[in-house]
């Protein structure tokens, strides 16, 4: 499995430098996307989903701190600044935007790639048991976040509870007693065709990613990747 990485600075040089460094020390593990402006990199935050991101502060355009704090917003992602801003008050506000780490230029890129690790293992040890994922959807049990190619959706209570039904038996194919049981529990004012309007409205939600939602013919539904 190969992890997304993102990295934003605005040196060509060491640009150029830390991607190859990770692609090849990695030999596989990162695939690596880079920006030199802030404004680019917003973009990719928006559009894209990351494993890691490594962010310098001073930029054209928006800044570390803006990307840090979009990132934010949609993702628990491990992020590190990569900066010449050496003052506690920067330190301290690198933190308090939402960074994992802050790395002071000039710096060594083997650190730099080893707290990659280190942070990226971390967050891959607490995702343990708390995030569901199948194809383009991912579930997060802790924070009931659901997100579609990692961006979050709104999703009401009982679709939910109904997506997390079919993700904990992904692949297998669920009757609609069998849902019924699960997530209407003992409501018994209910027939078996609220399945199957909660099972439009879950559709709806997830948008391109409805189709992993498959009805099969006379036994009922199950999730798959595609």
């Amino acid at each position: 499995m190969a992890y997304r990485l993102l990295i934003v600075e605005d040196s060509p040089e060491l640009l150029e430098i830390m991607s190859v460094f990770y692609r090849e020390e990695g030999a596989g593990l990162w695939t690596v996307d880079t920006a030199v402006n802030g404004n680019d990199a917003l973009a990719k935050v928006s559009d894209e989903s990351y494993d890691l991101m490594i962010l310098d502060i001073m930029l054209p355009g928006a800044s570390g701190f803006d990307i840090c704090k979009a990132a934010r917003s949609k993702s628990d992602c491990p992020i590190i600044f990569v900066t010449a801003l050496s003052t506690d008050n920067f330190i301290l506000k690198g933190y308090e935007t939402g960074c994992d780490d802050y790395v002071i230029k000039p710096f060594s890129i083997r650190h730099l790639y080893a707290k990659s690790l280190a942070l990226l293992k971390r967050a891959r040890k607490s995702d343990d048991g708390e995030e569901l994922r199948c194809g383009n959807i991912s579930l997060n049990k802790k924070t009931m976040m659901v997100k579609v190619k990692g961006r979050p959706i709104e999703i009401k209570s009982k679709e939910y509870f109904l997506l997390l039904y079919l993700l904990e038996n992904k692949d297998a194919v669920l009757t609609r007693k069998t849902i019924l049981e699960h997530v209407w529990c003992d409501d018994l004012d209910v027939s078996d065709r609220i399945v199957d309007s909660t099972i439009k409205r879950l559709r709806d939600c997830l948008g391109e990613a409805a189709g992993q939602i498959r009805t099969v013919i006379g036994r009922g539904y199950r999730i798959s990747e595609e």
